[in-house]
C-alpha cells in the first residue's frame, strides 16, 4: 500500500513539473498502441496521379488541329447567331463579352493543365534521361573490359608460336638432322691422291 501511494505520488509530482504532461497524458495522443482519429479535412481527398493523367489528356487534346477546328466552329456559330440570329434568342450582343469571357476562363484553365502535363513529361524525361545514362555508363564499362581483354589476347598472342613459325622450325630441324646423318662425300679423284701419298 505505500509503496502504491509512493509511485502515484512521484507521478504526480512529475506531471506537476512537466506542463501540459497531463493533458497530453490524459488526450487522444496519450496511448501509443492505439491508432490517432483522423481528423476531417476541409478539401475533398483526390489522386493526383489520376488527376495528373486527365489534365495530360486535356492537355493532348488542346494541342490538336481538332480542337482549333471546333473552337473556331463554335466562335463562328456563336458570333453568326449572336448578329442574325432574331432579337429575342441572342444571348451575347455585339461587344460579345460573353464570348470573350468564356475564351479568357477556358485560357485560364488551359495554361495550368499544359503545365502540369509538362512538368509530368519533364519528369518522364528525367527518369529516360538518368536510365539512359546509367545504360551509357554500363555500355562504356562493358566496352573498356573488351579493349582491355581483346588487347591482353593481343599481348599473348604475340607470345604463342604461330603454325607458319612452327612449320619453318621444324623444315629448319628435318634440314639439320638429314644433313647430320648422311654420310660424308669423298671425291673419286681425291681418294686415289689419298692412296698414292707415301707413307713416312
Amino acid at each position: 500500500m505505500g509503496i502504491e501511494r509512493a509511485d502515484k505520488d512521484a507521478s504526480r509530482d512529475r506531471a506537476a513539473a512537466v506542463p501540459g504532461a497531463s493533458a497530453v497524458a490524459r488526450g487522444p495522443r496519450g496511448r501509443l498502441d492505439q491508432p490517432r482519429t483522423p481528423r476531417r479535412k476541409l478539401l475533398p481527398d483526390y489522386d493526383p496521379e489520376a488527376f495528373a493523367r486527365l489534365s495530360e489528356r486535356i492537355a493532348r487534346f488542346l494541342g490538336t488541329g481538332r480542337f482549333i477546328v471546333w473552337m473556331t466552329l463554335t466562335i463562328i456559330v456563336w458570333v453568326l447567331w449572336n448578329i442574325f440570329a432574331p432579337p429575342a434568342v441572342r444571348f451575347d450582343e455585339y461587344p460579345f463579352i460573353f464570348l470573350t469571357l468564356a475564351l479568357s476562363l477556358q485560357a485560364s484553365y488551359a495554361a495550368p493543365l499544359i503545365l502540369l502535363a509538362q512538368n509530368r513529361q519533364d519528369d518522364r524525361d528525367r527518369v529516360t534521361q538518368e536510365q539512359e545514362r546509367k545504360q551509357n555508363e554500363r555500355s562504356i564499362a562493358d566496352t573498356e573490359y573488351l579493349t582491355r581483354e581483346i588487347a591482353s589476347l593481343r599481348m599473348g598472342l604475340g607470345e604463342v608460336a604461330t603454325r607458319d613459325w612452327i612449320r619453318s622450325e621444324l623444315q629448319d630441324l628435318v634440314r639439320e638432322l638429314a644433313e647430320q646423318q648422311a654420310p660424308p662425300r669423298i671425291e673419286p679423284g681425291r681418294r686415289r691422291d689419298e692412296s698414292d701419298r707415301p707413307e713416312h
